[in-house]
């Protein structure tokens, strides 16, 4: 299937087959510094570190407010990993491969969907996991009293309003993180379309703008 390529040495949009557009990216990405290449490939990284650390903080809160002292390691892992690889998974499926296909032109649209991925998977996908987790823990090692069917609404939302607050500024940094990252890589593929083709002479380019 054909797509429009935005060539912006031009400023024209050109039909160029969706695997081309590809090829032609990945060329000229190993063309790109070493610091603009390391940038684009860890991105994901490091929303996913802070998204772990989330889920490490989202898990603390719980165990304290519920009482749980067991299974110190068995619930931190999973709020750990969990989160880290949700978070690589969905920037790379929604940041990296659409600007590596040219699919993401707009820088808009990009530093959206890294705050969306910051703010929902890198910190309230783990602040939510927490809870079931946390209240399996709970109700195996009867650290404390578990509600009745009328109450346990009540019961819950009482025990989480206090962490789901002291998570919100966590939301916060994530969202801004994963706009900040996003719009970064986002340059850096404008960056890509800016390379001149193999033996074009720069100057050439210039006057074309």
């Amino acid at each position: 299937m054909a797509r429009e390529f935005i060539e912006p040495a031009s400023g024209k949009k050109v039909h160029i087959a969706s695997t081309d557009i590809s090829e032609i990216l990945k060329e000229r990405f190993e063309r790109l510094s070493a610091g603009d290449q390391r940038f684009f490939q860890s991105g994901s990284t490091f929303l996913a570190f802070n998204g772990s650390l989330c889920g490490l903080v989202s898990n603390s809160l719980f165990r304290r407010a519920l009482n749980v002292t067991q299974a110190r390691f068995v619930s931190a892992l999973p709020m750990a990993v969990l989160p880290y690889i949700s978070t690589v998974v969905a920037y790379e499926c929604f940041i990296n491969r659409p600007l590596m296909e040219g699919d993401l032109n707009c820088a808009t649209c990009a530093w959206i969907r890294g705050g969306l991925i910051g703010g929902v998977i890198g910190c309230i996908y783990p602040a939510f996991l927490a809870l079931p987790l946390n209240a399996a823990l709970a109700n195996r090692y009867l650290t404390t009293p578990m509600p009745g069917q009328e109450n346990m609404l009540r019961y819950w939302m009482m025990v989480c309003k206090p962490v789901y607050k002291r998570i919100r500024f966590a939301a916060i940094f994530q969202i801004a993180l994963g706009a900040y990252l996003t719009s970064k890589s986002h340059e850096i593929y404008i960056k890509m379309l800016q390379l001149p083709q193999p033996g074009e002479d720069p100057e050439e380019i210039k006057n074309k703008i």
